[in-house]
């Protein structure tokens, strides 16, 4: 299984197999990265101004993990593994419900590419404790429900209106 820079397993044997469409690939199918970027690698940026910014990819030349700038990032806010959709909390500074799991490295020699997945906090802890694969069939632990609930609770509450004369009955 992959190993982080640390050594603890990422959770995948093949992270290219987990990605998907590049964060720089527009939905016409042309290269952002080379259009917006260019100073970073000008050579890159040139070729692919010589084909309209077309991304080799999308063309169907290369292969996801060929191109020197692929970068897939999880938008999704559930976790990958388990399905824990996030409850976020703006006004708390409790832990978010997910994390963002790196498959693989951006400054990592043989890869060179960030692939980032969301898990579960406990979905996380199992994937880097060397057990836990991304792709395994399981639902969330009951402390991730009893954690999702909380925050759902707290968001109805929070959403509740009480008028002035239903407060004054309770003092």
């Amino acid at each position: 299984m992959k190993k982080t820079p640390t050594g603890t397993t990422v959770g995948v044997d093949d992270p290219y197999e987990h990605a998907g469409v590049c964060d720089h690939v527009t939905d016409d199918g042309n290269c952002r990265y080379a259009f917006e970027h260019a100073e970073h690698d000008p050579e890159f940026a040139e070729a692919r101004r010589a084909d309209d910014f077309a991304c080799p990819v999308a063309e169907g030349d290369w292969e996801w993990a060929d191109c020197p700038h692929y970068r897939c990032r999880q938008r999704d806010r559930e976790c990958v593994r388990c399905g824990l959709e996030e409850r976020r909390d703006a006004h708390s500074d409790d832990r978010p419900l997910l994390e963002e799991h790196h498959l693989a490295y951006a400054d990592e020699a043989d890869v060179g590419h960030e692939i980032t997945v969301y898990l579960c906090r406990w979905c996380h802890a199992k994937v880097h404790g060397s057990w836990g694969r991304i792709d395994d069939d399981v639902g969330p632990d009951a402390e991730a429900i009893a954690a999702a609930e909380a925050r759902r609770s707290d968001e109805r509450a929070e959403l509740g209106f009480e008028t002035a004369a239903e407060r004054r009955e309770e003092e």
